[in-house]
């Protein structure tokens, strides 16, 4: 079987090449966003020939569905709106990804949480409503709206938990550990949020939704029992009503593979680079897919040995099953090494 590549560039590469900078109005104005994002394409095919490369928050846009007239609208990371609706201030950042204030929510409750249908009538989703509707009027121009990063009807959400983390902090551990509360509502309320408002902008973008991106960044953090008996359940909910689920976890995630395999709407993973991939490929079996990014220590060293041992160390352990690479280039990545590992 052969093994794909998908391949992003981030804003800090960018802010090291180019005179560009990421402030607010590059977020929220669509049509100044628009030509930032071609001066910084134009920038990833001159100066990274042949690597099919795409300017994209990481992991998440894919080249093979870029077109020149797409617009992206309200592309911002999706907790980060979230917490825009909830309060929290937008920190945008010249030569890197923008954020949100931390722990926006911390120390309110539940119950003070407004319903999550009434999420769409904050001003912000209507300015963006406005926006994907200016941009679809301008002929040749197609806009990406909030949550969806290209064409291929693949919108992104955080999970749950990776969520609660950024709005309460990391006291959403210890209230999980010690029996359902706070952290325990807020995660369900999180899912019924997304789930409104991705559905909500589905209905503008043409493709509808063909799988969604969760990315529980947090999931590594926490324990098997308490993920498949708090978090995976949540998670399996929006997938009922979004659709398959493309499933993220960052780092080392061995000791919850099985709890993965127990998702009803599991329809890929997307793995840390310290992963096992025989451990994968025993649980889901060599049909399944799934991707895979090489640890930022390897990239980050000027000598390519490292990765390119761990790339064929990867590609033993997957024995043939359905796999891709991925690689979101940064600013301290060695040259050399990026070409290394996409020579490989």
């Amino acid at each position: 079987m052969t093994v794909k590549r998908e391949i992003t560039v981030s804003k800090g590469w960018m802010a090291q090449h180019l005179n560009v900078k990421f402030d607010r109005r590059y977020y929220f104005d669509p049509c100044y966003r628009k030509e930032i994002d071609d001066v910084c394409q134009d920038a990833v095919d001159a100066r990274l020939p042949g690597l099919n490369a795409l300017f994209s928050e990481s992991n998440l846009g894919r080249r093979a569905y870029y077109h020149a007239g797409n617009v992206l609208v309200g592309g911002i990371q999706p907790n980060l709106i979230l917490g825009m609706l909830l309060g929290a201030e937008f920190l945008p950042a010249d030569s890197r990804d923008a954020d949100i204030s931390p722990e926006c929510w911390k120390d309110r409750r539940v119950e003070d949480l407004p319903d999550p249908g009434a999420l769409l009538e904050h001003e912000l989703i209507r300015k963006f409503d406005e926006q994907v509707a200016q941009v679809n009027r301008k002929p040749g121009f197609t806009a990406i709206p909030p949550f969806f990063w290209d064409t291929s009807g693949r919108p992104a959400i955080h999970g749950v938990l990776t969520t609660v983390q950024k709005f309460i902090g990391e006291n959403v551990f210890a209230d999980l550990m010690t029996g359902p509360g706070e952290a325990a509502g807020m995660m369900a309320w999180t899912a019924d949020a997304f789930v409104a408002l991705v559905s909500h902008f589905a209905a503008r973008q043409a493709a509808g939704i063909e799988q969604i991106h969760i990315g529980e960044c947090s999931a590594c953090l926490v324990g098997p029992d308490l993920y498949a008996q708090q978090v995976m359940p949540v998670l399996d909910r929006i997938g009922a009503k979004l659709g398959p689920v493309r499933l993220h976890s960052c780092g080392q995630s061995d000791h919850l593979l099985e709890a993965f395999g127990r998702m009803k709407h599991l329809a890929s993973l997307d793995l840390g680079g310290e992963t096992s991939l025989v451990a994968v490929r025993k649980i889901f079996g060599k049909d399944f897919p799934v991707s895979m990014a090489p640890p930022v220590a390897l990239l980050s060293s000027q000598d390519s040995a490292p990765v390119l041992a761990w790339v064929e160390n990867v590609l033993h352990e997957n024995d043939g099953g359905d796999l891709t690479f991925l690689l979101h280039v940064e600013a301290e990545y060695p040259p050399g090494t990026v070409a290394a590992f996409c020579r490989e």
